[in-house]
């Protein structure tokens, strides 16, 4: 009964937006549909320069507040200089007498006429030089780590001064570092070995979780929702597992005991496999919650602007503000589980097995 109700109060609030939105359509709607992409878009990938927010005057010119980062750029030496000399991808930057311009997001070397080259896919095919740039997802990054330094240097001062008791932030944090420790690190580690990947398990779930909290305030970064990152964390898990893995463990990939020969033939190129799965599984977990969170969140907010009407705005900004506690909350379970994993994968790593092979 209570899904029949649900369903016939969902149809009637859809029939009432689309009663008031009839007739009410704005002539360049099409304009505004692309315009809002163009910003959901803009806001998922990272930039050259902190735009806080932006403005439109009275003759439609957009303007952007913020500030500049700097372009390190390695070019047959280094160039170096400010990304304000982009005018956000509008112009073309010199340096140490060469030319670059920005064409979706990334840096081409081009002439004094800024000419990018496409092929018949449209890729642009200019030279690339390397980039080392420090960006916006690179500036949250570092600040995200300087956050976790002060916090945690002051938690341990907090635990030295008042004898293992936490004060000020640090009441909040330390629960947290305790069911880290208590209910992921020895259940999925085992006591023997815990204390050695402690310190990376600590990291990863605060970082990736402050990181996921940024990503939902009006600052607009999205460094989580970069596949370049996620790869990058994934890697690191990646590394530590098999650098520290014992003799069972590679044991157990490439001739499993107690599996008949023929067995371990077939089995160890998929087990092998599953080295590789396993990271890559944690990279795209992050990335696609997080990515798929912003794009739904963007898309509710944008469509206030195609409504146009009481009703369909504030169901749209209802919904909006139902989603954005929703993504508070899965910012917090995506630290949780690529923490938890991590340590699974580590427990794999340096477990010990007493039996003896089967003949």
């Amino acid at each position: 009964m209570r899904k029949k109700i649900t369903v016939k109060t969902t149809t009637f609030l859809l029939l009432l937006i689309s009663f008031f939105s009839y007739g009410k359509e704005d002539p360049a709607k099409e304009e505004k549909n692309a315009e809002i992409k163009a910003y959901i878009q803009h806001h998922l990938q990272d930039s050259y320069d902190f735009n806080l927010y932006s403005v439109t005057d009275d003759n439609g010119q957009i303007h952007h507040r913020g500030f500049p980062l700097p372009v390190i750029l390695w070019d047959n030496g280094l160039k170096v200089f400010s990304s304000s000399k982009f005018h956000h991808g509008e112009a073309v930057a010199k340096a140490g007498g060469n030319y670059y311009k920005l064409d979706h997001g990334k840096i081409y070397k081009t002439d004094a006429s800024g000419i990018i080259n496409y092929d018949e896919s449209h890729h642009a095919t200019n030279v690339k030089p390397l980039d080392f740039s420090i960006t916006k997802s690179v500036v949250m990054i570092l600040i995200t780590c300087i956050l976790m330094f002060l916090l945690f240097k002051g938690l341990g001062r907090s635990y030295a001064k008042n004898g293992g008791i936490a004060k000020g932030v640090g009441r909040f944090f330390e629960p947290i570092v305790l069911y880290i420790r208590d209910d992921i690190a020895i259940p999925n580690i085992g006591e023997k070995h815990y204390k050695r990947y402690m310190s990376y398990l600590l990291t990863i779930f605060f970082f990736i979780w402050f990181l996921n909290i940024f990503g939902l305030t009006p600052l607009g970064v999205n460094v989580t929702g970069n596949i370049a990152v996620t790869t990058a964390l994934a890697l690191l898990t990646f590394l530590i597992t098999n650098l520290t893995a014992n003799k069972n463990y590679w044991k157990h990939i490439f001739w499993m005991p107690g599996v008949p020969v023929p067995m371990k033939v077939i089995l160890a190129p998929i087990e092998l496999l599953g080295v590789i799965i396993k990271p890559f599984s944690l990279l795209i977990r992050l990335y696609a919650n997080m990515q798929a969170g912003h794009i739904v969140l963007m898309s509710l907010i944008g469509l206030m602007f195609i409504f146009k009407s009481w009703i369909g705005s504030s169901l749209s900004f209802g919904l909006s503000f139902a989603i954005s506690l929703i993504e508070v909350l899965v910012a917090l379970l995506q630290a949780y589980i690529f923490t938890m994993l991590s340590a699974l994968y580590f427990g794999f790593a340096v477990e010990e097995h007493d039996h003896e092979e089967a003949h």
